[in-house]
């Protein structure tokens, strides 16, 4: 086994042996390709997983449908997280994603509106963030493929409707997730023993909150969860506290914005790289050119942390907000 794999390789590399699907095959293939460090130690085991991820995908190129439940979707990340929408039918998830994106999702009244994926980029600050509309999940339904959706997105966003049920729509919400193996991270430890589960950041997003009644009962459904379960009341009618889910998505995606500049430029504030908390300079340089990263001398930085124009090393942990200056 190559040297200088990193901790999070090992869980998916047992979800991928304990796959069940192509599909989920093919999730975690692209995950441990995406982990694991690129130097000579790893060649052979990037070879040969790339060897199985074509392998995946040819067959199933080739493969016919035979009925519905073959139909399958799968989303293009974007922008800079990729979010998707769950609950029960009628609580406003294609309401929600229509106001906050420039998607155009069927909205209506009655349930099961929403039959495909319908993904939208939601701006936010100089960033966008993806949203993903998806059907309704009830127990007597639901689509085959939703499942696979949910397990590739970053944050799961588990919508209620504050008029009605909030708490069974969350607690039916997540055990139709447990029984395809699909859990919110901070229930993880519940699960140690089980081998082949996803576990993501789940906030809940109490829709309609549109008046004082209905904030009245966000409030008691908030007092009925556990105060560490996060939870934003907003409404698609009104915009009413859209930035607040923004700054909550953006924090719960654990990301930071990182502009970079050229020696005697001014900074290019319009098009930040957007790295995870913890990325360093050198982690900066290889994905603006994977040859910075051997090009590299030192860099200089503009931010809070550091007075402005001080020279760093490639291990110099970033901030949001930083702005910085490569030298090769």
């Amino acid at each position: 086994m190559p040297a200088n794999l990193p901790p999070e390789y090992f869980g998916i590399e047992k979800r991928y042996r304990s796959a069940r699907s192509p599909a989920e095959k093919l999730e975690a293939l692209e995950e441990l390709l995406a982990v694991i460090p690129k130097h000579k130690g790893t060649d052979k085991l990037r070879a040969d997983f790339k060897r199985r991820l074509s392998k995946l995908k040819s067959q199933q190129q080739t493969k016919k449908p035979t009925s519905r439940r073959d139909v399958g979707y799968r989303v293009d990340r974007e922008g800079a997280g990729q979010v998707v929408l769950v609950g029960p039918p009628n609580v406003g998830k294609s309401a929600l994603v229509a106001a906050l994106t420039n998607a155009t999702p069927a909205v209506a009244d009655f349930p099961h509106t929403t039959r495909m994926p319908t993904p939208g980029m939601m701006p936010y600050k100089d960033i966008q963030i993806q949203l993903i509309d998806t059907p309704p999940m009830t127990q007597e339904f639901m689509e085959p493929w939703l499942p696979d959706i949910i397990r590739r997105a970053d944050i799961i966003l588990l919508i209620v409707d504050v008029t009605t049920d909030p708490m069974q729509h969350v607690e039916e919400t997540i055990a139709l997730l447990e029984e395809r193996r699909i859990a919110p991270i901070r229930l993880a430890h519940l699960h140690e023993e089980n081998q082949g589960w996803t576990f993501r950041p789940v906030l809940v997003v109490g829709n309609k909150s549109d008046d004082a009644s209905a904030e009245e009962n966000f409030q008691i459904f908030k007092t009925l969860i556990e105060d560490d379960w996060p939870a934003v009341p907003v409404s698609a009618t009104t915009g009413r506290n859209f930035e607040l889910l923004k700054q909550t998505l953006f924090d719960r995606l654990e990301i930071i914005r990182v502009y970079t500049k050229a020696r005697g430029k001014a900074p290019e504030h319009n098009t930040p790289f957007v790295l995870k908390k913890g990325s360093t300079v050198e982690d900066l340089a290889g994905k603006i050119h994977k040859e910075f990263v051997d090009r590299f001398k030192f860099a200089k930085v503009w931010g809070k942390e550091v007075y402005d124009g001080q020279m760093i090393q490639r291990d110099y942990v970033l901030q949001d907000g930083d702005v910085v200056e490569l030298h090769l």
